[in-house]
């Protein structure tokens, strides 16, 4: 394989455009053979390691990126005989898999893709990525229940959630945004406050919005999506890691 830039490596391997690669060289983020990288960098594929947020970066190609808006009664993870999945419901002829997960009767945006690379931030807690979800309950709830949603609240034997940043939608519904993902969460927040989760919604993830994409519905990622998803996530896992005293290879 013959020498390359530093940046077309960067943007060869799925991580962004030239230009976002060559900002994320010249602010650190990546290390060839262990040593920060500069600009104009050339490198053998071959013999020199790649690193970025302590990631490797190898050269990949075909990588794709859908957003699926999951159906209610849809499942996620394995399935038993009866049970329909995700890679049941879409016709994609690349080998797949979804970033996270959706509970069966919970709707809305899910990303499907074969980078193993977004699977691990998008699921790894210590980088708080954004995920948006429209909530609607049985009856009718107060702002004094949203206030105390939105401090945190105690669940699962006193785990206490996270600050949440809620909008009320209407009486009986609202938005709510997470930085964190412990399971059946939202529905157990709301049961804190008394309440009973009708329909749960994700509608966003980070720059992701799912806007009118019908339901049981797949369409691939845009290069700018592609680019703005990966820029968030790389500057936010630069930020959190500076809370973490020893750093892990992943």
């Amino acid at each position: 394989m013959p020498k390359l830039r530093l940046h077309k490596y960067l943007a060869d391997s799925g991580i962004a455009s030239r230009r976002k690669a060559e900002e994320y060289i010249a602010a650190g983020l990546v290390r060839v053979n262990s040593e920060i990288a500069h600009i104009g960098q050339v490198i053998d594929p071959e013999i020199d390691t790649v690193e970025m947020d302590d990631m490797i970066v190898e050269k990949q190609k075909d990588l794709v990126y859908y957003m699926l808006h999951k159906p209610r009664g849809i499942v996620t993870t394995c399935a038993q005989k009866w049970e329909k999945t995700i890679l049941d419901i879409v016709d994609i002829p690349e080998r797949i898999f979804p970033v996270g997960r959706l509970d069966k009767d919970t709707t809305g945006l899910i990303l499907l893709t074969n980078d193993g690379r977004l699977s691990n931030f998008l699921m790894h807690p210590r980088y708080e990525h954004e995920k948006e979800y429209l909530v609607t309950v049985y009856g009718r709830i107060e702002d004094s229940e949203l206030a105390r949603l939105s401090r945190g609240v105690n669940i699962l034997d006193g785990v206490r959630t996270l600050p949440a940043d809620i909008r009320r939608h209407n009486s009986w519904s609202f938005f709510i945004t997470l930085r964190e993902g412990k399971n059946r969460q939202i529905r157990r927040m709301v049961e804190a406050v008394g309440h009973t989760v009708k329909r749960l919604k994700r509608i966003r993830i980070e720059n992701l919005v799912l806007w009118n994409l019908p339901e049981g519905a797949y369409r691939t990622l845009s290069k700018w999506e592609q680019e703005a998803l990966f820029a968030r996530i790389f500057w936010n896992s630069a930020r959190n890691d500076e809370t973490y005293e020893i750093r892990k290879n992943t």
